[in-house]
């Protein structure tokens, strides 16, 4: 069975709950979009299901920021994913892409219990879009320039951390 996560924000206006197959945080995104809206240090999503996302407090306080994708140039765009934010905080709470309209993307810094377990190994994704002055995290861990080909279930079920 799915374990539930419950989240928050900052300030505590907004709470939800929702359920994870995919509750590790191992993959640290350092593209432009997860550093400047999750901080210098990147952003850590997990996984989650989407049709399970119950909203237990502070739903007139959540807005949504699409990205802005080659920005700056003749191909600009907005992303079709929704970052999902606190407007009172500014407290990142999850990602929502109707491209996989089943999956819902909590940010692992919202997630208030359980606690969440530490992999053994992290997975650093989007270095080609990482500045100098962000140093990698200590301990082990696997670099990539760009997406590796696991996806967040993948990943789980590789290292016998799915939970069905």
């Amino acid at each position: 069975m799915p374990i539930t996560l419950e989240g928050s924000c900052h300030c505590g206006a907004v709470r939800f709950t929702v359920e994870s197959s995919t509750p590790v945080p191992y993959q640290l995104c350092l593209c432009s979009i997860c550093r400047k809206v999750g901080g210098v240090g990147g952003s850590i999503n997990l996984g989650a299901h989407s049709n399970t996302l119950n909203i237990t407090q502070g739903k007139e306080h959540i807005g949504v920021y699409k990205a802005m994708m080659d920005r700056d140039t003749p191909e600009e765009h907005f992303a079709v994913s929704e970052r999902n934010f606190c407007t009172k905080c500014s407290s990142m709470l999850w990602l929502y892409d109707e491209t996989w309209p089943e999956l819902l993307h909590p940010f692992a810094s919202a997630i208030d219990s359980p606690e969440l377990e530490a992999p053994d190994e992290l997975v650093v994704i989007k270095t080609n879009s990482n500045p100098n002055y962000v140093r990698l995290p200590e301990g082990r861990k696997k670099v990539f320039e760009d997406y590796p080909s696991d996806s967040i279930e993948s990943w789980h079920k590789k290292h016998n951390e799915y939970v069905e």
